[in-house]
């Protein structure tokens, strides 16, 4: 599951590059007064030059064009990582803060390290409270992730959401 997304995310880069190179020619070849609407052209002031200033102009853009480096869009941001999300697939050991009863989905487990996992499958009443008791949040098939909090009681399946 994780080795699609990289490729869509390099997938994503390449087409952004082409685009980019595509864009980067096709102003490199096409006069300024097909680049532009009439009115725009108008606007501009550009329809009182001569054909030879429209040529000079567009020979101009054509030379800057040129000289202006092409570089791909970056995407806005990487894919957040670490346990739980994108690229990492080790288990996560902590306590839990506070004490725990029972879940079902909706459930939010905040850890002592700072994470937040909630319940997407999966409930449970255990007989006694358990006070912050040690946790294990374990990687599943498919990029599923599985929270262990006693080693009898089911395992709900959740999300990392901090």
């Amino acid at each position: 599951m994780k080795q699609p997304l990289r490729l869509s995310v390099f997938r994503l880069f390449v087409c952004a590059l082409f685009l980019s190179l595509a864009t980067h020619a096709i102003a490199q070849e096409a006069p300024i007064e097909r680049q532009m609407t009439a009115d725009e052209f108008k606007a501009a002031g550009l329809d009182k030059l001569s054909a030879a200033e429209l040529a000079h102009l567009n020979a101009w853009l054509g030379r800057k064009a040129a000289q202006t480096p092409v570089t791909a869009a970056a995407p806005a941001s990487p894919p957040p990582t670490g346990a739980g999300f994108i690229g990492d697939d080790q288990p996560v050991r902590s306590r839990l803060k506070g004490s725990i009863q029972e879940w079902g989905p909706g459930t939010v487990f905040e850890l002592e390290n700072g994470q937040r996992w909630r319940v997407l499958k999966g409930s449970m009443k255990l007989n006694k409270p358990l006070q912050s008791p040690e946790i294990e949040v374990a990687p599943g098939m498919m990029g599923r992730w599985f929270f262990q909090v006693d080693e009898d009681a089911p395992r709900p399946r959740v999300e990392r959401i901090q």
